[in-house]
């Protein structure tokens, strides 16, 4: 169940069969010189999407903004603080739940360490205050490097890399500009800060695009939403 294509009346009857929604964050962030901007909004809303289509789920219109450091410098990354970050999370869940809702998924496709901390202060913050609320926070990008292992071939893919460029090949294959170039970044190690973090990561990859397939996309697509619909029945089957 979509919230933004719905009517009142379709979602009134969709509390009838749920209680349960997939809020997806997302991200405004480069993602080489081949992959959308919108990549990561675009994967944990695909996925939201097809769970929605396994069990009852409303899904909730993506945030397509994120908290993210290392990319600022890069063109087209928008970064938004990590208080604006959770006090959207917050009040979404605030607004869904005075309509009746009361599981709550976050998908994240932004998989940024201060991006995902923010997201679990605030829902750590929620189940605090709201004694009938079951939360979970999840990063779409671990579970699909994680269950997706045996299906990847480049040791610590992560941002634009096989694992991102194959699912964007599968789903939005008109997005997909080229196929990117292999890219680790090389930031300073002991904990060194830097302003411009572009200058030790260049090209804004962090893998082996050139080795995506759209077959491994969907491979790796499937087994997320799998993980997401157990995730979403155990949410529901315990109170936490």
């Amino acid at each position: 169940m979509i919230i933004e294509e719905m009517t009142m009346t379709e979602f009134a009857a969709g509390l009838e069969r749920t209680r349960s929604v997939l809020i997806p964050f997302g991200s405004v962030e480069e993602h080489g010189s081949h992959l959308p901007l919108s990549t990561d909004t675009i994967q944990a809303y695909e996925v939201g999407k097809k769970a929605s289509l396994r069990i009852p789920l409303f899904v909730a219109p993506p945030v397509h903004y994120g908290n993210c450091r290392s990319t600022a410098r890069h063109p087209g990354t928008i970064s938004i603080s990590t208080e604006t970050l959770k006090c959207l999370l917050k009040d979404i869940v605030v607004s869904l739940h005075s309509h009746g809702l009361n599981n709550f998924i976050v998908l994240t496709g932004h998989a940024g360490g201060a991006h995902r901390m923010a997201l679990q202060d605030a829902g750590e913050a929620l189940i605090a205050e709201y004694a009938d609320i079951r939360m979970a926070v999840v990063t779409e990008y671990e579970l699909a490097s994680r269950e997706g292992a045996g299906i990847v071939e480049t040791e610590g893919d992560s941002h634009a890399g096989e694992i991102e460029t194959s699912r964007i090949l599968y789903t939005h294959p008109h997005l997909v500009k080229g196929t990117g170039i292999r890219e680790f970044p090389n930031f300073p190690q002991g904990g060194i800060l830097v302003r411009d973090k572009r200058k030790y990561w260049a090209g804004g990859v962090w893998g082996d695009p050139t080795r995506a397939t759209a077959d491994k996309g969907r491979r790796i697509e499937e087994i997320v939403v799998s993980k997401v619909v157990e995730l979403v029945r155990e949410l529901e089957a315990h109170d936490w």
